[in-house]
């Protein structure tokens, strides 16, 4: 069977563009003519200026920013806590304080042009009434909010999904979250979290799509096309994409939440900005700034990564949002004097809309009228708000897709939950299967099912869930039981919790997994202990959990280690020595039937890691495209000094990007060229034959790595250039085929700018890194 490339199968590094700014506001402006309506049954309206008759979008704005005061352009630019609507929970801790009536005097006043974090169709309405009826200008509100891996139904955390390599499933379960925010009165999403995680005790790793620059570009495309939709901004079920946080976050030093970030231009250009760079050319219109301060300068005070990069070079056209008062945090910084200082740098560096802080509103029309900051900026950020609020259509109809009814029957769909399950399935990876001890017998085999996930609903959401349906939570033990012909078979026991021992929990396990034919034991990091602010030192299991482990494997009993997280771990003793391994995730609202599906073979396993799984903590920040160094060390040797390794471990991941195993038995060939030069002009094909010489049909994802010998500037000792998920029979050997350009071959020079040169390349076609023999094909210019 021959596997050919084509666009539909393959994921290639996407090719940086430049587009004009300027050419994208006039198109997303110029969306036709009409104002919006408001229902017959609305109340007498606020009397306002009226607008000339005729105008088109554009034309509209321009007339309202004219006829707007400095406090109600700086309200367009002052974005609060929907203090109305439902939220079970509160992520940050100021969020949900706001005062009802204080805010809807602010509404009323012209002092607030959007919300966040608040749902509902119905409450969603009675707001925006406020807006569009009782102000003088009629200005509709944009509500916002963090729908990062789903709505009501919970999709699995980010990284999971990552693990499935799978750019179709994340533009699909982004288009159901955006959807079931869009019925709940939602218009933009503050998602996705596209920044490459190069440290694995950073806790917001999760929210991303792993350490390696391609998959994070392939999903961050994927998501804004996703939370977008392909019908337009101004259909009902689209919702603005927000990337973040621009620029550079996740390289916070010694994986510290908030810290600061230091690198060279070729890092950042080759590593950190190119998933932006994807997300804009998929038609992203908001980006979030971050928190970190970048080379010294805060990046939400940063003019030149916002205007000259983002804007000048980029192409950017839409308005960029701060992250949770991450402008004020310029004070702390030492960046800023105080507030009025700190909403100056801020709007000068091309921060548009201020989250939660007040200081815009407070400071800004004096800042204007004193001529510390121009009028033509202030108008300039409102524009580019007011031009996304006319690209959604909410001129037209400030009510779009608020339908209580629609409402009711999108959110928690039976369509959703399905593709939950589904998403929760392909993102599991099978780290180790000695002796074929999965999938598990359906029946005459006596399972234990311990630890403290066995039979836990409140970690399977993951981290960044807000509004997730607490009535659909499906627990490991309920996935189990729904999978077994006998659920008398499973036995259920906590062992300990999930960061100390509970009293007598190790003496049941170990009396459960005598009497058992198997164990599985649930083990890992709960939901807060991954996601902002939980940043870990060392990302080991808790200490409980690890003893729990090793009582458990000392009865002989053959182990199954299930293991929830929001990173990669340090595995070791038990854990490690296990004869089956595999990473769960947070999956969501279905978690415990996705486990079941390939616990009991009703689904091959087909993920793969997105990031590395190193020996020892101390390791991080450890990425699978390091350096080679002028003394690379030998991993296969124990022992050698003067190289570049630690005393403890060899400088490896214990399991590498990319890896993943299946219920086949797969076998890879050496690699073939169609040429070993590759003309300056042309493209080579590189091919592989695959072999599933198991008894069960699996999806493989095959990798295509290179490497540069010898370039300008030193390069990574491997790169992943594309990838291709390929179904197997059981008992098929397919030959895969990828095309290679010479625009994959290009890095960041010396310039800050991508580039290629000719001369050697090594070249693998390989089931993860660190695994293979390359081929070597030459460049000729």
């Amino acid at each position: 069977m021959m596997i050919a490339s084509t666009a539909a199968m393959t994921y290639a590094v996407p090719q940086m563009s430049r587009r004009s700014a300027m050419s994208k506001l006039a198109t997303l402006a110029a969306l036709g003519a009409g104002l919006f309506s408001v229902p017959s049954k609305a109340k007498a309206q606020t009397q306002g200026p009226t607008p000339p008759a005729g105008l088109d979008h554009a034309g509209h704005i321009e007339w309202l920013i004219g006829q707007m005061t400095l406090v109600e352009k700086a309200g367009q630019l002052n974005l609060l806590g929907d203090p109305f609507r439902f939220r079970p929970q509160n992520v940050n801790p100021l969020d949900g304080q706001g005062d009802p009536a204080r805010v809807t005097r602010m509404i009323r006043s012209g002092e607030v042009g959007a919300l966040f974090n608040g749902v509902g169709a119905e409450a969603g309405r009675r707001v925006q009434r406020i807006a569009v009826e009782e102000t003088r200008l009629k200005i509709p509100l944009l509500f916002a909010a963090d729908i990062i891996h789903g709505l009501y139904t919970v999709f699995p955390v980010p990284l999971a999904e990552a693990a499935a390599f799978d750019a179709d499933l994340a533009r699909r379960t982004a288009r159901a979250a955006a959807l079931e925010g869009a019925v709940s009165g939602i218009h933009q999403n503050y998602a996705p979290m596209i920044d490459v995680a190069r440290d694995q005790r950073w806790g917001r790793v999760v929210e991303g799509a792993g350490e390696d620059v391609l998959l994070n570009q392939i999903l961050a495309e994927a998501r804004v096309r996703g939370i977008q939709g392909d019908h337009g901004l101004n259909h009902p079920d689209a919702l603005v994409a927000t990337p973040k946080h621009f620029i550079a976050y996740s390289a916070a030093q010694g994986g510290m939440d908030y810290n600061t970030t230091d690198m060279s231009e070729a890092t950042l250009r080759g590593v950190f900005l190119p998933p932006f760079q994807t997300a804009l050319d998929a038609g992203a219109m908001s980006v979030m700034s971050a928190f970190n301060d970048l080379n010294g300068v805060p990046t939400s005070g940063n003019h030149h990564m916002l205007t000259e990069v983002l804007r000048g070079e980029m192409g950017f056209a839409g308005f960029v949002v701060s992250d949770y008062t991450s402008e004020q945090e310029l004070i702390a910084h030492g960046f800023a004097e105080d507030g009025r200082d700190a909403a100056r740098i801020a709007m000068l560096a091309g921060v548009d809309m201020s989250m939660v802080s007040g200081l815009y509103l407070q400071h800004l029309p004096g800042l204007v009228e004193s001529g510390a900051v121009p009028l033509a900026r202030l108008d300039e950020a409102v524009r580019r708000v007011l031009t996304v609020k006319a690209a959604l259509g909410l001129f037209d109809d400030p009510y779009r897709g608020m339908d209580p009814v629609r409402e009711k029957a999108v959110c928690g769909s039976r369509a959703h939950y399905d593709l939950a399950r589904e998403a929760g399935a392909k993102s599991i990876v099978l780290l180790k299967n000695d002796g074929d001890l999965l999938p598990l017998k359906r029946e005459g085999q006596k399972i234990a099912l311990i630890g403290p996930f066995a039979d836990d609903v409140d970690n399977v959401f993951g981290p960044w869930t807000i509004w997730g349906d607490e009535k659909h939570r499906i627990s490991l033990e309920t996935g189990f039981r729904a999978a077994m012909a006998d659920p008398q078979g499973l036995s259920i026991t906590r062992g300990s919790d999930i960061e100390g021992p509970l009293s007598g929990g190790i003496d049941a396990a170990v009396a459960a997994a005598e009497r058992a034919d198997i164990v599985v034991l649930a083990i890992g990091e709960g939901s807060r202990m991954s996601g902002e602010a939980q940043s870990r030192t060392e990302i080991t299991l808790p200490a409980a959990q690890q003893a729990l482990v090793e009582a458990v494997a000392a009865t002989g009993k053959p182990v199954v280690i299930l293991l929830r997280n929001g990173r990669a771990l340090e595995l070791s003793g038990a854990v490690k020595d296990a004869p089956a391994i595999v990473v769960t995730w947070f999956l969501g609202s279905e978690m415990g039937h996705s486990v079941a599906d390939v616990l009991f073979g009703s689904h091959s396993p087909s993920g793969r890691l997105p990031v590395s799984f190193p020996h020892k903590s101390g390791q991080q920040p450890f990425t699978y495209d390091h350096k080679t160094t002028g003394r690379p060390a030998d991993p296969n040797k124990a022992v050698e000094e003067y190289t570049a390794r630690y005393r403890e471990t060899t400088n490896t991941a214990l399991y590498p990007f990319g890896h993943g195993l299946t219920y086949g038995r797969i076998a890879y060939s050496a690699p073939t060229l169609s040429s070993d030069v590759m003309p300056w002009n042309e493209a080579i094909e590189v091919s592989v034959n695959i072999t599933n010489a198991g008894s069960v049909d699996v999806v493989e994802t095959v990798q295509l790595y290179i490497r540069d010998r010898v370039a300008s500037l030193t390069q990574p000792g491997q790169r992943l250039r594309d990838f291709r998920k390929v179904p197997i029979k059981a008992g098929e050997t397919v030959t895969v085929s990828f095309g290679l350009k010479r625009s994959q071959l290009e890095f960041i020079g010396s310039a800050g700018t991508p580039t290629v040169e000719p001369g050697a390349f090594d070249l693998w076609l390989t089931p993860s890194a660190q695994t293979g023999t390359p081929v070597r094909f030459t460049l000729a210019r």
